[in-house]
């Protein structure tokens, strides 16, 4: 989150909310809190929801291909494969944003690696690639040619 400030610059006065990240097919939330200057993600359980101002909901799958661009979030919308609930402006403000900012979550993720991230991404770009192939769950924005 840190590496995408423009993300919460995007929001405007969307940047206070606080919103419920739901895949369904899961038993746990993630609850962002896209404040600018201390934007935070922190992941709860299912029955522990903490209160919001925008949810989003769908199928792991759905929400994935979204963030990274496979699906267009309004056909996911139209076609019920993701719900939205309560600030639906704010929902859209945030969709749009990271929309913007292009988000790979494989790289979000191995850059909480530290140093090692350059030593143990060449040995999980295979892995994850399959993992791709074999849940239909888009793990990249872009596929890496090795």
């Amino acid at each position: 989150m840190y590496r995408h400030p423009s993300l919460f610059a995007r929001l405007g006065d969307h940047a206070t909310k606080r919103f419920l990240i739901d895949p369904v097919d899961l038993p746990f939330v993630f609850y962002l809190q896209p404040r600018t200057k201390y934007p935070k993600l922190t992941v709860h359980r299912r029955k522990n929801c903490p209160k919001y101002d925008g949810r989003i909901a769908g199928s792991l799958a759905a929400l994935c291909g979204m963030i990274h661009g496979a699906y267009d979030g309004d056909a996911l919308f139209f076609s019920r494969d993701i719900v939205v609930e309560g600030d639906t402006a704010a929902v859209l403000a945030l969709r749009n944003a990271i929309d913007d900012c292009e988000l790979d979550l494989f790289d979000e993720f191995t850059a909480l690696l530290g140093p090692a991230e350059r030593f143990l991404v060449p040995g999980l770009q295979p892995i994850v690639s399959q993992m791709q192939k074999r849940s239909g769950v888009v793990l990249r924005r872009v596929e890496v040619c090795l």
